[in-house]
């Protein structure tokens, strides 16, 4: 019975996760992490949050307890990094974050000694890896996605650097954030206590705003200044390392510096390759046939597997091979122009430009609304019957041929849209 009570606590918190557009579908892997992360009493404490922003006078309405109390135990959760605390005009207010990227990250971003790390590891490679069903959620359900490529501002050449928008710059970015914090990079730390992590370095997973303010102030990244976080940028890509980050344009919350074999993003890339997990950069590389020699170091360089190497029809040298681009699967990061010894490769702009949304409530929104989840981001509180009522109305609305779905959520990717969120 108290297994079954246990279960319960959790399934409840899964099913929260899950009205959000990241969520996290339910296994008993799953189950496992979250024991490890948060007790029984705490799962059913967070089952019953808000997707959005709240306060503790708003968390202890819900709860039923007093101010003080649910200030204790949001204030005990974030410490742990299972939500983001961060100050609104003198008052703290709190917000749960997505599995990823959110608290499965963070439970990985410094050594700590309240969890079982190389447990939660293993569980995260077999949740990720073993079983399908979360990555494919996360990153192939819909059309918008979590998170995009940068290009590598240092290969872009001097005409194209000239059409680069500054969403599009890891280094602007980190130049216009309000903070800005480092930890350890989940996927390597994780790769780590498996006994399979590369060398790429440690050290260098970003955060920046309001969310690494909250990290930083309960010591899972330290604090960087903006000379120190773009040194560890150019430090990625002498490693050959891809910047993937949160895809919005104002406001990025997250830069990760991605290998090809330990990141999650960029092993979705190769798994789920046409299904365009990662939004990709607006440039391709091209291949010069002239100045390729055929060496493979780009084929080599390449996090997702992009690149081959193919005849190159040559008659005097028949065993002369050049490199080839598969732009369906290119993620336009530049890595493999920066690994070509002869300059065979330059990156040039795509055909159509790639949209990013303006930001994490317009993304988030667009999502919703391509996953069928919009509902729950109007109707929040759940708690409130009319909230549970109108729901599950607008949830039947919603329940749309997909090329209607896609229809609706272009729409809600125009400019004027953008102007009715940012007002809201």
């Amino acid at each position: 019975m108290a297994h079954q009570t246990l279960k319960n606590s959790y399934e409840r918190m899964v099913e929260r996760l899950n009205r959000f557009p990241q969520g996290a579908p339910p296994s008993q892997r799953l189950f496992d992490i979250l024991s490890i992360l948060v007790d029984e009493r705490e799962a059913a404490l967070i089952a019953q949050l808000p997707i959005k922003p709240f306060t503790a006078a708003k968390a202890a309405r819900i709860w039923k307890v007093d101010e003080m109390t649910a200030r204790r135990d949001l204030d005990a959760l974030a410490s742990r990094a299972m939500l983001v605390d961060m100050e609104r005009r003198g008052e703290t207010w709190y917000v749960l974050p997505p599995p990823m990227a959110g608290f499965f990250e963070f439970s990985l971003m410094r050594t700590r000694g309240d969890i079982d790390q190389a447990s939660l590891a293993r569980l995260f490679h077999e949740y990720l890896n073993v079983e399908e069903d979360f990555v494919r959620e996360l990153f192939t359900s819909g059309e918008t996605q979590l998170g995009r490529a940068f290009v590598n501002e240092g290969v872009l050449p001097a005409d194209e650097a000239l059409h680069v928008l500054d969403h599009e710059r890891a280094s602007e970015v980190v130049r216009t954030a309000s903070d800005r914090g480092v930890g350890m990079c989940y996927c390597r730390h994780k790769k780590e206590h498996l006994g399979t992590a590369c060398n790429a370095p440690m050290d260098i997973c970003m955060t920046f705003g309001a969310t690494a303010t909250s990290l930083i102030r309960h010591g899972h990244v330290r604090r960087v200044d903006e000379a120190e976080c773009l040194d560890l940028l150019e430090q990625a890509r002498e490693h050959g390392l891809v910047q993937f980050g949160e895809n919005v344009r104002r406001r990025v919350s997250f830069v990760c510096n991605c290998c090809g074999c330990c990141c999650e993003a960029m092993l979705a890339a190769k798994r789920f390759a046409f299904l365009q997990p990662v939004h990709t950069t607006n440039w391709l590389p091209e291949v010069d046939r002239g100045a390729c020699n055929g060496c493979g170091k780009c084929v080599n360089a390449c996090p997702v597997e992009a690149v081959a190497l193919v005849s190159a029809n040559d008659a005097k040298r028949p065993k002369l091979r050049t490199a080839k681009v598969d732009s369906d699967l290119c993620l336009g990061c530049g890595v493999c122009v920066q690994a070509c010894p002869t300059e065979g490769l330059k990156l040039r702009r795509r055909a159509a430009r790639v949209l990013t949304p303006a930001t994490t409530a317009h993304r988030t929104v667009v999502m919703a609304l391509e996953r069928g989840t919009l509902q729950d981001l109007l109707w929040d509180e759940r708690t409130l019957w009319h909230h549970r009522a109108l729901a599950a109305v607008f949830g039947a609305l919603l329940k749309l041929p997909p090329v209607q779905r896609r229809l609706a959520a272009k729409a809600l990717k125009s400019r004027y849209a953008e102007r009715l969120l940012s007002r809201a």
